[in-house]
């Protein structure tokens, strides 16, 4: 493929076809997580467990602030275990509207025979008294479970501090429930405040943390809460077919990850930022740009022209991968892989796309 000028030369220097900004998930395993695979010691998962993996969900349960911890292959299993082995069939489980689990996982409601029902929120958080209305829906089958998402996807990144999770499960208590975090991008958020991620993790009863995306293992999950909840979860792991037998090695490159990784979340923070900065003052002012809080951009564009999906193409021809995110918004997110002359080079990019569709 011709790059258009002046990308071409640029990218020919970063012996990289690409900068890609579509997610964090894209990030590669270090060479440290390699190593750990390859020395990693093995067993049977399924058997007598793998000690690697035990290794890893004492480590993340001790790192959270958790009793016990358990495995899985990705955040979306670990979600629906902690939805499987807590909210009883015929319940109700209340996320905010906007969350992940709500829009992009509900086909697990069919799967645990509960109601998803969506509470509108801001910034990922849900009112007080906007969750206690739900929860006291005169007439509703009884909730077993609430929800949150830390840091928060479709609000560009937004973190919920320590007391918005104490409120929310003060209040879901008060009614019988328990609450959930999912805490795909958790250590994101806990860097964002300044505060142990523990800290933020306490405040919920089960707490879902995604290994695979800013902490760039190549997979995997570890769900963590009461000992008596994992054994539950557990079984119903291998009910979905999650039980895996000699993954110690992918455990080994988790356990790097949360080792190595945290770390250097906020340079993807402050990239992100100077991602945002740069496209404030080069992009048309019809064109929206949000201010991150972690590392995660949306781009608003004008709805008189071209559709997201326009948008990414012709970024792609200038070398930059970009998501459409709806029809009328891109979605870039900063990662272990992105530095500062790639940050400047899709600016210039994304400068030369908006010339061309909404000049």
């Amino acid at each position: 493929m011709t790059l258009a000028p002046p990308l071409s030369a640029h990218l020919a220097e970063a012996h990289a076809p690409w900068i890609d900004l579509r997610s964090d998930t894209v990030t590669l395993p270090t060479e440290a997580m390699l190593q750990r695979l390859a020395q990693a010691e093995l067993g049977d998962d399924g058997l007598d467990g793998d000690p690697t993996v035990r290794q890893l969900e004492r480590a993340v349960a001790d790192l959270l602030g958790h009793e016990a911890g358990l495995y899985t292959p990705t955040a979306t299993m670990a979600n629906l275990l902690a939805v499987l082995s807590q909210a009883p069939r015929g319940s109700r489980v209340v996320l905010e509207a906007g969350s992940h689990m709500l829009l992009s996982e509900g086909g697990g409601a069919l799967l645990a025979g509960v109601e998803y029902q969506g509470v509108a929120g801001q910034g990922g958080a849900m009112a007080t008294e906007a969750l206690q209305a739900a929860l006291a829906l005169p007439g509703a089958a009884a909730c077993g479970l609430v929800g949150l998402e830390n840091s928060h996807l479709n609000s560009g990144g937004q973190v919920l501090s320590a007391q918005v999770l104490q409120a929310a499960q003060g209040c879901a208590h008060r009614h019988g429930a328990r609450l959930h975090l999912d805490g795909a991008r958790l250590m994101n958020a806990a860097v964002a405040l300044q505060v142990p991620v523990a800290e933020l993790a306490r405040q919920a009863d089960t707490v879902s943390l995604c290994l695979s995306k800013g902490l760039s293992a190549p997979a995997g999950a570890v769900l963590v809460g009461p000992a008596e909840t994992l054994a539950v979860a557990r079984r119903h792991r291998k009910v979905l077919g999650g039980t895996q037998r000699q993954i110690g090695l992918l455990a080994a490159t988790g356990l790097e990850a949360i080792h190595s990784q945290p770390a250097r979340l906020a340079r993807d923070h402050d990239l992100a930022g100077r991602l945002a900065r740069a496209l404030r003052q080069q992009l048309p002012p019809a064109l929206g740009v949000t201010e991150p809080v972690t590392n995660i951009v949306f781009i608003d564009l004008p709805q008189a022209g071209p559709q997201s999906l326009a948008w990414a193409e012709a970024a792609l021809q200038h070398g930059v991968r970009v998501r459409p995110w709806g029809p009328w918004r891109l979605r870039l997110v900063t990662h272990r892989h992105i530095d500062e002359a790639a940050v400047d080079r899709a600016v210039e990019a994304l400068q030369c796309v908006a010339d061309a569709l909404a000049g």
